[in-house]
């Protein structure tokens, strides 16, 4: 999750708004952030934060231009945000009319996100996702993308691209992952 510091430099330390973040699924010491233009076909940059301990829940990035919304929640809190959104009955994935948050996963997609939506520039709205291979697994996908004249990144979209096909066929279950994780990742 991003720091206090990464989002303050984010934002070049331009604060427009704040007041106490009310949900308690963040705590009694939550409080929000924003970030503003000034411009409603412009951007905003949200933060909640603990204001005893500095621990960031939650942050956002919103493009009126392109009309995009993306935001990260602390994987410590997404349960309880997700509960508390249930129980209030709010569509917490809705960013405003018409438009849903993307969630993000990795800090440095977002923070590439929100630079180039500050500065009004294109910027890539694909989303990064976190892998983890072992030395030799690295080195077998890698020459298996050499095989294919393809890059590294591409032989792995490709391969995510082909499982998200087969979950959506019906062809792959949780259970089949679990399976697998279970089988190749028992000692972890």
């Amino acid at each position: 999750m991003i720091t206090m510091k990464e989002w303050m430099e984010l934002v070049s330390y331009r604060i427009t708004e704040g007041s106490a973040y009310t949900w308690q699924c963040y705590g009694s010491d939550a409080y929000a952030l924003d970030s503003w233009n000034g411009d409603h076909d412009g951007h905003s940059f949200s933060i909640i934060f603990d204001t005893k301990d500095q621990t960031v829940y939650e942050v956002q990035a919103h493009d009126y231009v392109h009309n995009r919304a993306y935001r990260m929640i602390n994987e410590d809190f997404r349960k309880k945000n997700k509960k508390e959104a249930k129980r209030r009955a709010v569509n917490k994935d809705e960013a405003w009319e018409d438009v849903d948050y993307v969630d993000l996963e990795v800090d440095d997609d977002f923070i590439q996100k929100c630079l180039a939506i500050a500065a009004g520039e294109d910027y890539d709205t694909r989303i990064s996702v976190p892998v983890d291979f072992s030395d030799e697994e690295l080195l077998q996908y890698m020459k298996l993308a050499h095989e294919r004249d393809i890059t590294f990144n591409e032989f792995v979209e490709d391969a995510l691209r082909h499982a998200l096909g087969e979950y959506e066929a019906g062809r792959l279950t949780k259970k089949d992952a679990k399976k697998f994780i279970e089988e190749n990742y028992s000692e972890i």
